[in-house]
């Protein structure tokens, strides 16, 4: 079959569909930390740390999956990511002691969900646009894994309430396999002449490049930051709101909502990083994630409340995802784009582990998330501060490759 069907409008909607599930499924699994730990008779923290080892595994399997894509093409990648996917959440259904949970909703589910990565999706996004869209088209495809979210939450809650929560990870499990026939919409990236960003350049001499350009390391360290809030959120939240003493329906609305506002924040950042410097939009973000937090701590807790918190955050969600992706090609070029935000990813994941194990750690040994929720806003102020010094100027080699 003639490779000219893949057309950048395909590319575009598959890759914004495989971001959907695939980040919907995962953003719902914060909502069986209550029933799980209540049927097993786990603590809160045996639960986070499978899922903190699943943020971890996810950050070091999107790097190798990402240099795999940029050498073999995305398709097999994201295939057989699905495979480990649908594996890992029914083996979480299944799990009967801690060791299998980890194994299963840590270990395996979190190579899934890295092979399945939105990263990679992006970086095929990327190259089917040219840069005079490039920014605008990250945002919409960061959108669509917000409206996973959106569209996920509810849905599993719903089933919980009606089916049991293992009867609803078996139906996530499943809808992870639509991913397989998405993934073969996927092109290779094949860099011509004519490409005004090609360059020939190896894999190591481009990771040599990025870890010596202080400007990859800031920004590697504000995105662990991003990390640190939102998988906290993610995992923590219904919960947070539960022990408020709100209906647990109103935990699974606050994590659609935050989907549902992170539409609008994602197609603002691309907006704004098409039209104005990104690192300062990105210090704006993370300044104001962390006034949004104090909000909320400060605030008395009603549902209306945790409705305008999760708005807000919502805005700023993962608003932080085109403007990195957009300042590492800026910078770097297209070529390995989707090795190198595979690598400021696992800074992110980083973030994610220790946010969501110090999350369960801390309630269980002093009954409050309060600890995690002041963090949260001391690393979004240090974050606002750190991205203002980054070079967003394009290397010169790519400045002088041939046109």
């Amino acid at each position: 079959m003639n490779s000219n069907w893949r057309t950048p409008g395909i590319i575009i909607v598959a890759s914004c569909f495989i971001a959907l599930i695939g980040f919907g499924v995962r953003s719902s699994f914060g909502l069986f930390l209550d029933p799980m730990t209540i049927t097993k008779g786990w603590n809160r923290e045996t639960f986070a740390f499978a899922l903190a080892l699943q943020n971890l595994l996810w950050g070091i399997g999107v790097p190798v999956a990402s240099a795999i894509s940029d050498k073999f093409g995305p398709s097999r990648v994201i295939a057989i990511g699905a495979i480990m996917y649908v594996l890992g959440t029914l083996g979480m259904a299944e799990a009967n002691s801690s060791f299998m949970l980890h194994m299963t909703a840590g270990l395996l589910t979190g190579l899934g969900v890295a092979f399945t990565s939105f990263s990679i999706a992006l970086a095929a996004i990327a190259n089917a646009v040219g840069p005079d869209r490039r920014s605008i088209a990250l945002g919409l495809g960061t959108a669509a894994g917000s409206m996973g979210q959106v569209i996920f939450s509810p849905i599993t809650q719903s089933l919980i309430s009606s089916f049991g929560w293992n009867s609803t990870l078996w139906i996530l499990a499943f809808s992870t396999l639509i991913i397989i026939p998405l993934a073969l919409c996927l092109p290779a990236y094949k860099a011509t002449p004519k490409d005004k960003e090609f360059f020939e350049q190896t894999l190591s001499a481009a990771l040599k490049e990025a870890l010596a350009h202080r400007g990859f390391l800031l920004l590697s360290l504000g995105f662990f930051v991003c990390g640190f809030h939102v998988a906290f959120i993610s995992v923590h939240f219904p919960a947070y709101v539960n022990d408020l003493g709100l209906d647990p329906i109103v935990g699974a609305y606050a994590i659609s909502i935050i989907g549902l506002f992170n539409i609008i924040g994602s197609f603002l950042a691309g907006l704004a990083g098409q039209r104005w410097s990104k690192k300062y939009s990105l210090s704006f973000i993370y300044f104001t994630r962390a006034i949004v937090i104090a909000i909320l701590l400060l605030s008395p807790k009603t549902a209306l409340t945790i409705y305008l918190f999760s708005a807000a955050m919502g805005i700023l969600w993962l608003a932080t995802v085109p403007l990195t992706s957009g300042i590492v090609v800026q910078v770097f070029g297209l070529r390995y784009m989707a090795t190198l935000t595979g690598l400021v990813f696992f800074s992110h994941q980083i973030g994610s582990f220790i946010g969501v194990w110090l999350g369960g750690y801390l309630y269980d040994t002093i009954g409050s998330y309060d600890p995690v929720w002041w963090a949260g806003i001391i690393l979004g102020v240090l974050a606002a501060v750190i991205h203002i010094p980054i070079d967003e100027q394009p290397m010169d080699r790519l400045v002088k490759s041939p046109t």
